[in-house]
């Protein structure tokens, strides 16, 4: 009898951890649907994304900031019912999330990160987030940007050569907190990154979103 209860315990333990690792959502857009990876090493900003997604808080806002080679950013709950032309970006919950930079995790293509005002302590946006799009990089551009932008901080080897293959947008590693991956629909950021938009960088055409959490069990 104690063995079938410590064999029972064990499994749901088991099961609750594998359940709770690398998380992932899809965002469903006009232009496709994107799979994200979540970060389990970012698990602040981790379970607030999974926490809003599961009460469907996205559902309609807008990818309301979109800036080709560089990153399309949403979340703003004000994008819901705005007009045409509107500026966006101000809206929030209330609430923001402690930075948790990773030296591993860098803004890669595909990578999504947090927004976050000019607050001296880097603390996130509690909804808004942003996906790289970025460019590819020379070593002589990464050289003159570490001199820069970086103020004089060097970019990983490995990191150097995603830069130089799949691109992305370095100058903001270790500034903005990256907590996912989109690892399903590259290609829809690229068309999203392609849309018309204003002088405020909003899309002419809206681009509205939903996002869905995706189930994990144990051996699936």
């Amino acid at each position: 009898m104690k063995k079938t209860v410590l064999l029972c315990t064990l499994l749901m333990t088991i099961t609750a951890m594998a359940m709770a690792k690398n998380r992932k959502v899809k965002v469903i857009t006009p232009y496709g649907t994107m799979i994200i990876r979540l970060w389990d090493q970012t698990p602040k900003h981790r379970d607030n994304f999974l926490k809003l997604s599961r009460q469907h808080f996205y559902d309609s806002t807008l990818f309301h900031r979109v800036i080709k080679q560089f990153m399309i950013q949403g979340g703003d709950p004000d994008s819901k019912h705005a007009k045409p032309g509107a500026p966006l970006g101000e809206g929030d919950v209330g609430y923001t999330i402690p930075p948790e930079f990773q030296l591993d995790l860098f803004h890669r293509k595909g990578a999504l990160a947090a927004a976050r005002d000019d607050n001296p302590t880097k603390a996130s946006s509690g909804c808004q987030f942003y996906i790289v799009q970025g460019k590819i990089f020379t070593d002589e551009q990464l050289d003159k940007l570490e001199k820069t932008r970086l103020g004089g901080r060097k970019i990983p080897v490995d990191q150097r050569e995603v830069y130089k293959t799949e691109g992305g947008s370095p100058h903001l590693d270790q500034n903005y907190t990256v907590f996912g991956q989109v690892i399903k629909g590259m290609e829809v950021i690229d068309k999203i990154a392609a849309v018309k938009t204003d002088s405020l960088n909003r899309p002419l055409e809206n681009v509205p979103m939903k996002i869905r959490v995706i189930k994990k069990w144990l051996f699936f």
